[in-house]
């Protein structure tokens, strides 16, 4: 009888192993956190719905913002330093002289983003989007990969 439940029980920890980066979810009190105080370093805000949020000079160095929807988010100088974001939507976001520097934006889409003056150096950028993206003056010494068809005010 337990060889039995063994056996059934394999293939749900190989599913949840396997589906492990699914199930994260964004921590409330961080959000709620970041949200009162736009300060929230190291905050798990994984899959966070922020759209269109005001978070202007917010602190968010070192945060886990993957797969977070931040679509038209104000984020103009924001800290964004080393920050995980993955797969994070932040088309039309404002990320005007955000510091973004050795941040991880794999796979990360920035179609129409305002980047003007960002600092992006050092940042993984394999598979981000940036059409449309205005990165006129942004700093971008270092980063790795990033697909900037159709960008405009592109340096490398």
């Amino acid at each position: 009888m337990k060889k039995i439940i063994i056996l059934m029980l394999i293939p749900c920890f190989i599913v949840g192993t396997l589906q492990h980066d699914i199930v994260l979810a964004a921590n409330k009190t961080h959000v709620n956190k970041l949200k009162q105080t736009k300060k929230c370093k190291r905050c798990n805000l994984s899959g966070a719905k922020l759209n269109n949020v005001r978070l202007i000079r917010a602190n968010l160095r070192g945060a886990n913002l993957s797969r977070a929807r931040l679509r038209g988010a104000k984020l103009r100088s924001a800290d964004l330093r080393g920050a995980n974001l993955n797969q994070a939507d932040l088309r039309r976001a404002n990320l005007r002289s955000a510091k973004i520097g050795r941040a991880n934006l794999r796979n990360a889409d920035l179609r129409g983003a305002n980047l003007r003056g960002a600092d992006l150096n050092g940042a993984v950028l394999h598979g981000a989007r940036f059409k449309g993206a205005n990165l006129a003056g942004a700093k971008i010494k270092g980063a790795r990969g990033g697909n900037f068809k159709g960008a405009k005010g592109v340096r490398r």
